[in-house]
């Protein structure tokens, strides 16, 4: 399995935000923020008649599409508003998903890394502006030249010029057992010899490899690993306690929800283990699975963080900073960022997969809204699915 950007989550993104939702979708009756509102299928088979709420919205989009379980989640900065999941964790088996499964979020992931560097940052580990040469200075002498300059934001940003692609002899070794700290490593040094794609700050090049090597500085300054990194600096202190990386299920069980590929009409079951994922020194550009009310709280960090909300996880300064995009651009730290007029301004968004999942997150803070859906698919149908879910969301539980 190759790596996969985002490319085709940003187009769901973009597709979302060109059209406005109003006389679209019919607004749903329902008490919303209420237990009431808080549901989900409970056969995978389920009538869409029978549901009430965001699962009456989720249903007949899954059913449509042709995907094996469809989840969305609707919050404010502080609670859950909504949520429901709809359909099976697998193709080859009844069991329905649940409120409380585990999605692969794919290089939503890279928020999580932008925002293990602000901390840091905070701490004095590191600089916003520390250059490549000064974060690997054991190597520095290794390093193409025109690297040297180019600063930790700007991977985070994607405008140091690394490739948009990885070569396959740096990609091959990946797939080998080891340490996978070293491994990042490994790969940090080949990736900075070699030429950059771009003059570092002159364009925007979506790069996988960008926060690998980004994961790979975090690794080197604070001497632990990334996977450490992200347990003990976002996963504890949120409460995220479902989160975890690569596939979420367990191999020969159906505990948790399957990814899956198609071809043609044909979907197939993605059996868990070492070749459903990226390999795990891809992680900071895009491993981490969780629950979506696990991943909420994440979100709501930064919505609280954008509405100028008093939040300890990070100050408003490095809140700003990490949600704003270089001039003319529009992609920040881990975000897209865009004026949409449903969100009523600025929103934060993204998308990932890594080809047999497909997860979205939309921050609105001028609305107070969290908006994330997640499948265990990833074609054609599954972008068109998420942006159909997103949009009734935005008509049934956006205020304008």
């Amino acid at each position: 399995m190759t790596i996969r950007s985002t490319a085709v989550g940003l187009a769901v993104l973009l597709a979302v935000s060109a059209c406005s939702p109003t006389n679209a979708t019919p607004t749903l009756d329902g008490a919303v923020g209420t237990d009431a509102a808080i549901e989900a299928s409970t056969e995978a088979s389920a009538d869409a008649a029978t549901l009430t709420g965001l699962a009456a919205i989720l249903e007949p989009i899954r059913e449509r599409r042709r995907l094996p379980a469809l989840a969305a989640l609707v919050a404010d900065e502080r609670t859950t508003i909504v949520r429901a999941a709809v359909g099976r964790r697998s193709v080859d088996d009844a069991a329905s998903v649940t409120l409380d499964d585990k999605w692969h979020i794919g290089s939503c992931t890279k928020a999580m890394t932008a925002t293990l560097f602000a901390r840091l940052v905070e701490r004095g580990t590191l600089r916003w502006d520390t250059t490549l040469d000064a974060a690997f200075s054991d190597i520095a002498p290794m390093i193409h030249p025109t690297y040297r300059a180019a600063t930790l934001e700007q991977l985070l940003q994607h405008r140091a010029g690394v490739s948009e692609q990885i070569p396959m002899a740096l990609w091959s070794p990946l797939w080998m057992a080891g340490d996978v700290v070293a491994q990042r490593r490994t790969f940090a040094a080949a990736m900075l010899a070699r030429a950059p794609s771009a003059q570092p700050g002159e364009r925007y090049l979506y790069s996988n490899a960008g926060y690998m090597i980004a994961g790979a500085a975090l690794e080197r300054a604070s001497v632990r690993s990334w996977e450490e990194l992200v347990r003990q600096e976002i996963f504890a202190p949120l409460g995220m306690t479902s989160c975890g990386f690569g596939a979420p299920a367990t191999p020969d069980r159906f505990d948790q929800p399957y990814g899956h590929e198609s071809s043609g009409d044909t979907i197939t079951t993605v059996a868990p283990g070492p070749s459903a994922d990226n390999p795990p020194a891809t992680g900071p550009s895009g491993t981490v699975h969780c629950s979506l009310e696990d991943w909420s709280r994440f979100a709501q960090v930064h919505l609280r963080g954008a509405r100028g909300t008093a939040e300890s996880f990070l100050s408003a300064a490095s809140f700003l900073r990490m949600h704003t995009a270089p001039a003319g651009g529009t992609y920040a730290h881990g975000w897209v960022v865009a004026d949409r007029p449903w969100a009523g301004g600025r929103a934060l968004a993204h998308s990932g997969s890594n080809t047999t999942f497909l997860a979205t997150i939309w921050i609105a803070p001028a609305r107070n809204r969290v908006l994330l859906v997640a499948t265990n698919i990833a074609n054609a149908d599954a972008e068109a699915a998420t942006q159909d879910a997103l949009l009734a969301m935005i008509a049934a539980y956006v205020s304008p």
